[in-house]
């Protein structure tokens, strides 16, 4: 039944927006919030150590990389970076994911301001949400 409850939100996601609408929300600063994987259990993450930062450009390519949070608008940058590509195809828009040691596709299921929703090719569903820095005042 997980997996019959999964499939339907898959394909409600899937079939209820044009997909074009997705791209301009994609680039940004992304705090992972949840997975749902295939069988139907669900991880939450209350906390995460590290944040995905995308970055587009007007031809639809850019880059992933993982960034550590500090405080005031800073970040700890790791030095590697993930090359992807944007492309629409058969109704869905597709990541498309390069590094020196693998290449791989995730399919946009919904993406908004505040959130990013991928499926990935074991079916995993990963909901993001928009990253909100940590500003402390000094004053």
């Amino acid at each position: 039944m997980k997996k019959l409850s999964l499939l339907i939100c898959i394909l409600i996601f899937s079939c209820s927006e044009n997909p074009e609408i997705f791209i301009e929300h994609i680039h940004g600063y992304w705090e992972i919030e949840s997975v749902t994987f295939y069988d139907g259990d669900k991880k939450d993450y209350k906390y995460s150590e590290s944040i995905d930062y995308i970055s587009l450009n007007d031809s639809l390519k850019g880059f992933r990389k993982k960034l550590k949070p500090g405080i005031n608008n800073t970040y700890f940058v790791t030095n590697d970076a993930e090359a992807i590509t944007i492309k629409i195809e058969n109704d869905s828009l597709n990541i498309y994911y390069s590094t020196p040691f693998a290449k791989w596709k995730e399919t946009v299921l919904s993406a908004t301001p505040e959130q990013l929703v991928i499926i990935n090719a074991t079916k995993a569903i990963y909901t993001y949400k928009s990253y909100t820095p940590i500003v402390l005042d000094v004053n």
